[in-house]
């Protein structure tokens, strides 16, 4: 018997099956598990009369994983048929234990999910322990993948299609007390003790349960897709999906399909449905995109990026001097992982401005029950307001979140270095500012580091951090560490204008803008964006940043060449933004207007002189060009920022363009979406848009030596 399911018979006569994958962290549903599986319902049969019940239990720290992703991102269209029965084999596994004829209990100890959770839903009985580090749920699409294991047939047979669809094509998970509300976990245990005389109690109490589906009379709760009530509901279910994917992402399509196809049938059927559309995602290309991402992201997080020397570290108190939008999202966040903060405005006024946004936000969830009123009060309680630089005495952490000044930015920086302790990190929130010539501010540059956090600072995962010439591995590594201590995602590049993302970022928010110039429908521009993946379209985005904000940081970038001798290209969207900066007076939103108008009370609008003063006729393009231009601009970029070295690592590229940019999430990100392209095509199509458009679309050099070289990214 292999170690992988570990077989006890206790005294009371009931199996203990603990789940434990030799030489993994995590139990994950790979061939050592389906092989232990075989093995361990052989043995159950063969011992069934002489048994009252089995519990399946884990003995590492989560339940179980799910699905083996080393093995599910490696299966290709060749392999299909032989996945296919495989994964037919696997549910009859999972179906052997629903029907085995006597009480099976899931005594869930950790996290149990996508294939772990559909283990878990094969058992007559769900205890959870009730405990933070317990999730639970079916997470599968945000792999571009749908649950293999039964997950869409037993949920919408549980729950209804109304209550099932949410849960699988969002890819929701829950805690153990949200999982016992919804119906899904049958009770929460206190400990691990509470949970094994739970599980023992019930199967004594349960004899011979059977599942609801296997009874006779079963019904679907809410009724099958021929009932009227669910057929009004699924009638405008795929259009209201397809607005959310713009068909960039066949996983929620494929789960809504599975599920409604599988609720008209019986079961085994139900399961068969599943199988293939499971098969053909898993074979397909978005897949092994949003896999891919997966891997790099943990990656990331595992501090592949981090210098390796330095000792961990984590920030006692920081201080933030700006409590603008940036400024208080940062305060927010910090306080929220534990840390004192102060937050410090040009007077005391203004801080407490910035505070408030903490308010806001925690005083939202107490109103929607996430949060209790001490715990609101203790977060608050961590952030200091004030307007004097002798409160940042103590700080080991300065992040600076001022306005994009470069003189603004020196004059804070170096009046707190005055007043914080000897050995503390300074880090500037700048965009787009080489970060070694913010450095010349403060005396000690070796601790000055850039730290570019995305707006709003709650929502935005990623943070990029940017080394100087001069930043040291510790202050490196310290940086690295805090963005992990508040719950981020760093991403490690080296110093140059605009870094990685901003610099990406710009020539997206510029084609759109130069298209428009050219005469194309501004419509049309900001549809194809969303229609590529893109979260916004170039000009909503710009009216976001501002129009005066851009202008001002490429005056500041033509200003700081001139000195180095040196000149900027002007794109074609430079004249486009200033003819509404400095005619039409439309700086962007917080102006009043920029390419939209912002009615009050009323949804966004283009504004309708874009259609007079912009567009022509003869300039329209199809929605595949404009889309294209929007891709290859910015992926085309992200190759020079290899190319230059501002960019470390592949997974830097690709985590930063999708959770910085917006970078479509179906493409496994920038330099992903060049491999699955293949790097001759887009070599082909790289050339081919330069001769239409300009030579920002010619391919680096770096990109051709690696198609003649037969290399990916």
């Amino acid at each position: 018997m292999t170690d992988a399911i570990q077989y006890e018979i206790g005294p009371d006569q009931i199996v203990t099956l603990t789940l434990d994958m030799p030489g993994q962290q995590a139990n994950t549903m790979n061939e050592t598990y389906r092989l232990a599986m075989a093995e361990t319902l052989a043995r159950l049969q063969a011992d069934k009369d002489s048994i009252v019940g089995v519990i399946i239990r884990s003995a590492k720290k989560t339940f179980f994983a799910g699905g083996d992703l080393n093995e599910l991102i490696q299966v290709d269209k060749a392999r299909a048929g032989w996945f296919y029965q495989m994964t037919l084999d696997l549910k009859a596994q999972l179906r052997a234990l629903e029907t085995f004829g006597k009480p099976v209990v899931a005594a869930i100890n950790g996290a149990a999910l996508g294939g772990g959770w559909e283990l878990c839903l094969a058992c007559h009985q769900r205890i959870a322990l009730d405990e933070k580090h317990v999730r639970l749920g079916l997470p599968e699409v945000t792999l571009g993948l749908l649950p293999g294991g039964g997950g869409t047939v037993r949920l919408v047979r549980m729950l209804g299609l109304e209550k099932a669809l949410p849960l699988l094509m969002e890819g929701r998970t829950l805690s153990a007390q949200q999982a016992l509300r919804a119906g899904l976990v049958d009770q929460v245990a206190s400990d691990a003790d509470d949970l094994l005389v739970k599980a023992r109690d019930w199967i004594l109490a349960n004899p011979a349960p059977s599942k609801a589906w296997d009874q006779p009379g079963f019904q679907i709760p809410g009724g099958t897709p021929s009932q009227p009530k669910v057929a009004q509901m699924l009638a405008i279910a795929p259009s209201i999906l397809r607005s959310k994917t713009q068909g960039c992402y066949p996983a929620p399509e494929k789960i809504l399909a599975a599920a409604v196809e599988g609720a008209q049938v019986d079961f085994h059927t139900a399961e068969k449905i599943e199988a293939r559309y499971f098969t053909e995602l898993t074979t397909g290309q978005i897949a092994k995109n949003m896999i891919g991402t997966w891997f790099q992201l943990n990656e990331l997080n595992a501090g592949d990026s981090r210098p390796k020397a330095p000792p961990v570290y984590h920030m006692r108190k920081v201080g933030i001097l700006g409590a603008g939008m940036m400024g208080g999202g940062i305060a927010y966040v910090t306080a929220l992982a534990g840390v004192d903060v102060v937050l410090k405005d040009v007077n005391l006024a203004a801080a407490q401005k910035g505070k408030d946004y903490s308010v806001r936000l925690l005083d939202k969830q107490v109103a929607s029950g996430r949060l209790q009123p001490e715990q609101r009060d203790a977060i608050l309680g961590r952030i200091k307001t004030t307007g004097r630089d002798s409160d940042l005495e103590g700080c080991d952490l300065i992040i600076e979140a001022v306005f994009e000044d470069r003189a603004l930015k020196a004059q804070v920086s170096a009046a707190a270095e005055q007043v914080v302790v000897p050995y503390a990190v300074i880090a500037s929130n700048t965009s787009t500012l080489p970060i070694t010539g913010l450095a010349t501010a403060v005396s000690r540059q070796e601790r000055f580091v850039g730290m570019h956090f995305f707006s709003p600072v709650d929502k935005m995962r990623l943070v990029e951090i940017v080394k100087g010439a001069r930043t040291n591995d510790m202050t490196l590594a310290r940086a690295f560490d805090f963005v992990q201590q508040i719950n981020k995602t760093p991403i490690v590049v080296n110093d140059a204008r605009g870094f990685f993302t901003s610099r990406v970022f710009a020539t997206f928010t510029n084609e759109g803008i130069a298209m428009l110039g050219e005469g194309i429908s501004a419509a049309m521009i900001e549809t194809e964006a969303r229609k590529a993946g893109m979260p916004v379209g170039p000009l909503a985005v710009s009216d976001e940043v501002s129009l005066s904000l851009m202008s001002h940081i490429r005056q500041q970038a033509r200003k700081d060449l001139a000195e180095q001798g040196e000149t900027v290209k002007e794109h074609p969207a430079t004249a486009v933004i200033d003819l509404l900066l400095n005619e039409y007076k439309r700086a962007g939103k917080a102006a009043g207007g920029g390419f939209y108008d912002y009615p009050e009370g009323a949804p966004k609008r283009l504004w309708p002189e874009l259609k007079i003063r912009f567009e022509t006729p003869e300039a329209q393009i199809a929605g595949q060009e404009i889309r294209d231009r929007l891709l290859f601009i910015q992926a085309i970029e992200t190759v020079r920022c290899v190319e230059e070295g501002v960019l470390r690592s592949t997974a830097d590229a690709n985590i930063g363009s999708i959770y910085g940019i917006g970078f479509p999430a179906w493409t496994g990100g920038a330099l992903q979406f060049i491999n699955q392209y293949g790097l001759k095509d887009f070599i082909a199509r790289a050339h081919d848009l330069a001769e239409h458009y300009g030579e920002r679309f010619e391919p680096p050099a770096l990109l051709l030596d690696k198609a003649l070289n037969g290399d990916l990214f």
